[in-house]
């Protein structure tokens, strides 16, 4: 089956000229959107206050 074909069955057109779909601009973004509002909570410690280097000195020297 061709691509002629196919266009025929189904009634559906590709636009002649796929550029046209970028000659306007969407609509612009506020920045007021954009950027997170809310207070952020810290990150926990990932070593959990333990100092890694302190217990590989005591382990292994």
């Amino acid at each position: 089956m061709s691509g002629d074909q196919a266009v025929e069955r189904t009634g559906a057109r590709a636009p002649h000229d796929p550029r046209q779909r970028y000659r306007a601009l969407p609509e612009p973004i506020r920045l007021a959107d954009v950027v997170e509002t809310q207070e952020s909570q810290p990150v926990p410690d990932p070593t959990a206050g333990r100092d890694p280097e302190r217990d590989f000195m005591l382990r292994y020297l």
